[in-house]
This record gives C-alpha cells, sequence and structure tokens, in this order.
C-alpha cells in the first residue's frame, strides 16, 4: 500500500490505469449478465458492454479530471466518505446520459427500457464505484490532489 507521495502513481499514467481497470474489471461482471438478461447474444452483448465502456472511459476522463480539479480548490482537498459518494454518484448520473441511448439503439429497445436497465447497471455501479475507487487509492495511494494538509478550519466535505 502506498502512503507517501514518492510512492503513488499520479498524472495521465494514474488516469489511465484507474480508467481501463475499473472498465476492463466491470466488464466481466456485466457481459455474462447482460447476455443472461436480454437473451441478446454473448457477441452482441459484449459489443454493447464494449460501446458502454468506451463511453465510460472518456467520461471517467474528463470527469475524475474535473472532480480533481474542484477538490483541489478545496479547503480541505482531502477525500473523506461524503466526498466518495459525490463522487460516485455525479459520474453514474453524467454517465447514464450517455448510455441511456446507446443501450435502446444497440439493443433494439424502448428508450425506458434501456433507462430502467441503466437503472439497474447505476445501482451496482455506485456500489461498484465506491469500492473499485477506495482500492485503487489503496493499492496505488490517493490522487496528487487530495494530499495536500487541510487548510485551519476548513470544513470536511
Amino acid at each position: 500500500m502506498a502512503s507517501e507521495a514518492g510512492d503513488v502513481m499520479q498524472g495521465k499514467r494514474r488516469k489511465v490505469v484507474q480508467a481501463v481497470s475499473y472498465e476492463a474489471l466491470a466488464l466481466l461482471f456485466i457481459v455474462p449478465l447482460a447476455h443472461w438478461v436480454f437473451d441478446s447474444g454473448l457477441l452482441l452483448s459484449g459489443v454493447i458492454g464494449l460501446g458502454v465502456s468506451l463511453i465510460a472511459v472518456s467520461w471517467s476522463m474528463l470527469f475524475n479530471s474535473l472532480f480533481e480539479q474542484w477538490e483541489a480548490r478545496q479547503a480541505n482537498p482531502q477525500r473523506t466518505v461524503r466526498r466518495r459518494v459525490i463522487h460516485a454518484l455525479g459520474f453514474e448520473v453524467g454517465l447514464i446520459a450517455f448510455t441511456t441511448p446507446f443501450i435502446a439503439y444497440g439493443l433494439n429497445i424502448h428508450w425506458w427500457q434501456a433507462l430502467l436497465s441503466d437503472l439497474v447497471l447505476m445501482g451496482f455501479y455506485l456500489v461498484y464505484a465506491f469500492i473499485f475507487h477506495w482500492g485503487f487509492d489503496r493499492l496505488f495511494g490517493p490522487p496528487q490532489a487530495t494530499l495536500g494538509k487541510p487548510r485551519y478550519g476548513a470544513p470536511q466535505t
């Protein structure tokens, strides 16, 4: 476990490793489940899963960069449980706006069915995102933006 600033993975390398490993691990869960639920064939489920993952990776890179910029400007830049929950919710709500139309088109289902499917997936991903990012930070250390010391009297968010 990384604990000193010199031991942590930072910058673009961190973002790429984080996003790719997050999506690859998620696909191991989601593709077989989608194949079973939609009876869509493993290949189609894999293609849809990969497409959703590519959308998610792109969104992840953008969202995490913006979130870390916001964190760095806070009086207390350290990641608290509350901040991790805000991070996971913000990411998933943004992602659902991009993936629902893709799922509806790819699986040839009504948009409301795709939205319902996306909401169920969001429940999975809320828990998964929290656990994955916490584990990632424990394994590779927190991002540079969160290594600063809290400012005196700063509220924790």
